[in-house]
This record gives structure tokens, C-alpha cells and sequence, in this order.
């Protein structure tokens, strides 16, 4: 069971679309009740949300995926898509610099991208050296753009899938 938690005001297409792609590969997916931005995770410096405080205030319930429309920076980084607890049950994603350049159909299918590969790192897996894997590593649009939303034959065996 998947949880998608709305972190704020999160659009309600992409959130269903989620729903419905990721009950798909991973069985039944609920979406939450939004819950408030975390005040305290906004770093006014940077003008960003830092998403380990931000994951950490999500419940650990399951598999539980934030969803929000800040933006999101790590420790050491500009700003990440998401995060995940490597084998844990907390993950994050933001919608903000998926947006850029993006109509509706681009932004649902990043997202979908996005999701997947946090919910891969929650399930255990790491980066894939296979460009095309949805657990490739993605520094930039592109190379999210570039990537399937789909794991690869050896991801999926790991998953068993």
C-alpha cells in the first residue's frame, strides 16, 4: 500500500494521475488529506524547503510519498526532485522545477518519474547504471526527461516484480 501525502496545495490531476499509475505496479494507493508546508524546514537564505526535515515530519506508516509544489534542496545540493529513506517508508518529491518548460501531460509523466524513483529507493533499490531506468540518477530536467518511468529487468527481478 502506497500513502501519497499532499504537502500543501498540491494539483489535484497530478495527484490522481499518481494514484492511478503507481496502484498499477505497486497494488492499492490512497491519497491523504493535505497536510500544512512545514514552516520550520524553509530556509530563508536559500529560499527553499529543506526535504529531510520535510520528509521526517511524514508519517511512517508503510510506503508514504509527500507530494508538494515547494521547492526542495538537500544538504550539499541546489535543489533535488525528492529524497527517500533508503529501505525505510518515507519519501518526498516536489512538483516546482518539474513544472519548468512542462504543459499538464509533461508534468504528470515527471512527477510519475519522480514518485517511482523515491518509492524504488524506499523498496531498497539504488541508483541504476542504466540511463534509461527509472532508478537512474536525475541531476536535470533532461535527464529525468531522458529516463523511462518503468524499472528496468534488473530492478524489476530485485523488486520482484
Amino acid at each position: 500500500m502506497i500513502r501519497i501525502q499532499p504537502i500543501g496545495k498540491v494539483d489535484r490531476d497530478v495527484l490522481e494521475f499518481l494514484k492511478s499509475r503507481l496502484s498499477n505496479v505497486f497494488g492499492s494507493v490512497e491519497v491523504l488529506s493535505s497536510m500544512d508546508i512545514p514552516n520550520e524546514c524553509y530556509n530563508t537564505v536559500r529560499n527553499q524547503y529543506n526535504s529531510t526535515c520535510i520528509l521526517k515530519r511524514l508519517e511512517p506508516i508503510r510506503v508514504t510519498l509527500g507530494v508538494t509544489e515547494v521547492d526542495l534542496y538537500a544538504e550539499f545540493l541546489n535543489f533535488v526532485f525528492g529524497e527517500a529513506e533508503l529501505n525505510g517508508s518515507r519519501a518526498v518529491i516536489s512538483l516546482y522545477r518539474l513544472r519548468f518548460n512542462a504543459d499538464k501531460n509533461l508534468l504528470k509523466i515527471r512527477a510519475l518519474k519522480e514518485a517511482t524513483h523515491e518509492i524504488g529507493h524506499v523498496l531498497g533499490l539504488e541508483h541504476c547504471s542504466n540511463k534509461k531506468c527509472v532508478m537512474s540518477f536525475s541531476n536535470s530536467l533532461l535527464e529525468v526527461d531522458l529516463k523511462s518511468y518503468e524499472f528496468c529487468e534488473r530492478c524489476r527481478r530485485i523488486l520482484g516484480l
